[in-house]
């Protein structure tokens, strides 16, 4: 029908003034480009201790540096971390994304247009509601893994997940769909259309 039209996403840049830790900054810089893994929103509730030692294990299978993003999951780990990982609370997606070498994340679809714009490979550990659906279409994309439910998830096979991310197809696919997905820009095309909407009711009158 004429009333409903694919915009694209809609993106919300990083703020012009913002300034990342000046620690975050040298972490990324010093050393192997590292991933992403964080599940934003999606709260903890078995522990995130449990999860951070997955998380550290599968960063040891497969020799990775990580960037962990808290979300609103709280930090109650007490040992020491590993050099390797370095967890942040928040960080615009938009600055932090494009220096990652692939982005492990809950699937939401903010997060996965975000980190797909980016030209990212995607790994997505969907919970619940629309996270599934987004997992089985990165896959299906071919610009990342098959989605693993959070209940699920062990460090072999995140490790597994990363691994199989970070082939080539994979990550000349991703570039591919990011270079797409930059042209677009979603809240200009609605702008338009609603523009448009409102010029044809006016001249109806």
């Amino acid at each position: 029908t004429n009333n409903i039209h694919t915009t694209g996403s809609w993106i919300i840049e990083t703020e012009p003034n913002f300034v990342p830790p000046v620690d975050l900054v040298d972490f990324i810089k010093n050393g192997e480009m590292p991933i992403y893994i964080g599940f934003g929103s999606m709260k903890d509730f078995d522990g995130f201790n449990k999860t951070l030692v997955m998380i550290i294990d599968a960063l040891t299978l497969t020799k990775q540096r990580a960037v962990v993003g808290l979300g609103w999951t709280t930090n109650n780990y007490k040992e020491k971390l590993p050099d390797n990982i370095f967890l942040v609370d928040s960080v615009p997606h938009t600055w932090l994304f494009p220096k990652m070498k692939i982005v492990v994340h809950h699937g939401g679809a903010g997060t996965t247009a975000t980190g797909l714009r980016a030209g990212k490979p995607t790994v997505i550990i969907p919970h619940n509601a629309d996270q599934p659906a987004w997992g089985q279409r990165v896959f299906e994309l071919g610009v990342g893994s098959k989605p693993i439910k959070k209940s699920k998830l062990t460090a072999e096979k995140l490790a597994n997940a990363i691994r199989y991310s970070l082939t080539p197809n994979i990550i000349n696919n991703a570039e591919r769909l990011g270079q797409q997905l930059r042209q677009e820009n979603g809240v200009q095309k609605a702008t338009q259309i609603i523009e448009n909407f409102i010029s044809k009711k006016n001249g109806s009158c």
